[in-house]
């Protein structure tokens, strides 16, 4: 019996720094169609968030990455029906060459964490997890609201740093 996602969904994300330059990409579609974001997508049948994340940024930006932490959970609800939950890891590139998956992802590059934070088409989960303070640690809770476009009724992000 097959059940993709229904109305509970699982995804993931990956953010990479190197060289104080800053791993994001731009979707073609969706709400964040032409938003600089990090390279994110679901988990697939039989695939543990790990593996999910280590994929997803490779196919959507050539890079290929390890991961060194989880930073954050993004939760939210859709249409006040679906449940839609990211776990977000922070990774080190190790390989690959950066290019652009064609079918969903128009640009992808590295860039300063000044550019990203100054460029209005950077996403909320840039600006929350570029613009924290990084000497402040633990457990926080952030509710916030990313733009009617996704149709969000209720989205949150729990800080783990």
């Amino acid at each position: 019996m097959s059940r993709k996602r229904e109305k509970v969904w699982l995804s993931v994300a990956g953010i990479i720094e190197h060289d104080n330059q800053w791993l994001v990409v731009k979707k073609k579609y969706g709400g964040l169609k032409g938003k600089w974001s990090f390279p994110a997508g679901f988990v697939d049948e039989g695939e543990t968030i790990d593996e999910a994340v280590k994929r997803e940024v490779r196919e959507e930006t050539g890079i290929i990455a390890e991961i060194t932490g989880v930073i954050g959970i993004r939760s939210g609800v859709l249409n006040e029906e679906i449940s839609d939950n990211m776990v977000i890891f922070s990774m080190d590139a190790i390989g690959g060459e950066l290019k652009p998956q064609q079918s969903e992802i128009s640009e992808v590059g590295f860039f300063s964490k000044t550019k990203l934070l100054n460029d209005p088409s950077s996403s909320l989960m840039i600006h929350f997890f570029l613009g924290q303070d990084p000497s402040k640690n633990g457990f926080s809770t952030h509710d916030l609201n990313p733009g009617t476009q996704f149709g969000y009724t209720n989205y949150k992000i729990f800080n783990i740093r």
